[in-house]
């Protein structure tokens, strides 16, 4: 018997504060040394955002949502 393929779901674009952006630890991309989130958010602000951003809850060791949002690809 074949595996279902598992459901995405994708929600609505919002706005989310830059202090609730976290780098992924899982992000294979690579970003300048020294370069902070708050940095990179400076550069959105002066440039303007080229695309949007995709993001994904930080969840805490109970599964519950952390408020915060990791950024596991692109910059």
């Amino acid at each position: 018997m074949a595996k279902s393929a598992q459901k995405v779901t994708l929600s609505p674009s919002r706005d989310i504060p830059f202090d609730k952006l976290v780098l992924s630890q899982s992000k294979v991309r690579r970003i300048n040394a020294g370069i902070s989130v708050e940095e990179l958010a400076d550069d959105i602000v002066r440039r303007g955002l080229l695309q949007g951003l995709s993001v994904r809850p930080v969840l805490a060791d109970d599964g519950s949502e952390t408020g915060k949002f990791e950024i596991p690809a692109g910059v």
